[in-house]
């Protein structure tokens, strides 16, 4: 709300408008003119393209509470992971291209159905969209923290113009190796831009998890990772990094419920579930980093 008051907010969305004259909003720095229509790795124009919005009861405790956090799901992604559960929205850009006053409708009819955030998923690419609906958005009385819901795949430069907008970070740290990030989710250099951005939501909010008074997320940071079947995300590494380089005390969702999608149906590797075994492989990781705040998942077999 300062940040609206002060003009600071459409200087930012001002800022992010031009970017997209030579889009470099996430780490492919693509250089498109979005503005005329061009497409870089996102395959995203001007104009934000949402495939839903709506209360989600799934997401961690702090996050969905008793009445659900405010998703809305971008089209479009930065990212090409073989193993998508959603490919038809990321990948086929499945959705609706609306304009800025309706995205700013979509938050605030989700405040009036009783969210608890509004939770941004996918959103790295329309970044400047987010910016120039959040005016209208305030004016019109949006009251909700900001939840970014990302793979992590980001520009510190983009991050920045978030700050104090973004209050909530919701981040994955998918990969502890570039090659296999680079293989199974289209994401150069992974390891550097997912660090670095780790980094940066961590200077902004801190390690701490703020909680309201029922117990729902206001501020902080909670990290996200996905194990994957034969080992492939490098999860001790990727927990051990956590814990050393930005605190023991930061929020970490460690995920059981990989299932193959997409392009993973019928890979030699990527073709099944994991295993308990891996599974725990990953819980003993979590113990032996020190990561002690955060959620585990049931291991469902297949």
């Amino acid at each position: 709300m300062r940040l609206y008051q002060s003009g600071e907010l459409a200087r930012r969305a001002a800022r992010a408008q031009e970017v997209l004259t030579h889009c470099e909003l996430c780490p492919h720095c693509c250089g498109v003119n979005r503005l005329k229509g061009e497409q870089g790795r996102c395959r995203s124009g001007a104009m934000p393209k949402v495939a839903s919005w709506n209360l989600h009861p799934w997401e961690e405790p702090p996050i969905s509470g008793v009445r659900g956090s405010g998703t809305i799901f971008f089209s479009g992604c930065t990212g090409r992971c073989r193993f998508c559960q959603n490919f038809p929205i990321s990948q086929l850009n499945v959705g609706q291209e609306v304009s800025i006053g309706r995205l700013a409708g979509m938050m605030l009819e989700l405040q009036k159905k009783g969210a608890h955030n509004i939770n941004l998923v996918t959103a790295t690419h329309w970044v400047a969209a987010i910016l120039a609906a959040l005016p209208y958005a305030i004016e019109r009385g949006l009251r909700l923290p900001l939840l970014y819901n990302t793979s992590g795949f980001e520009r510190v430069e983009t991050l920045r113009l978030l700050e104090g907008v973004v209050t909530i970070w919701l981040p994955d740290a998918k990969y502890a190796g570039d090659e296999i990030a680079d293989r199974l989710s289209g994401f150069p250099n992974y390891t550097a831009h997912n660090r670095a951005a780790l980094r940066e939501m961590f200077r902004q909010v801190g390690e701490e998890l703020v909680l309201d008074e029922e117990g729902i997320a206001e501020r902080g940071l909670i990290v996200r990772h996905l194990v994957l079947p034969g080992g492939m995300a490098g999860t001790e590494r990727v927990l051990r990094w956590i814990a050393e380089n930005l605190s023991p005390q930061v929020h970490v969702s460690v995920m059981a419920q990989y299932f193959p999608a997409h392009l993973g149906v019928g890979d030699p590797v990527l073709g099944r579930k994991i295993t308990q075994k891996e599974y725990d492989a990953a819980l003993a990781a979590l113990d032996t980093a020190g990561l002690e705040n955060g959620w585990v998942q049931e291991c469902e077999q297949a």
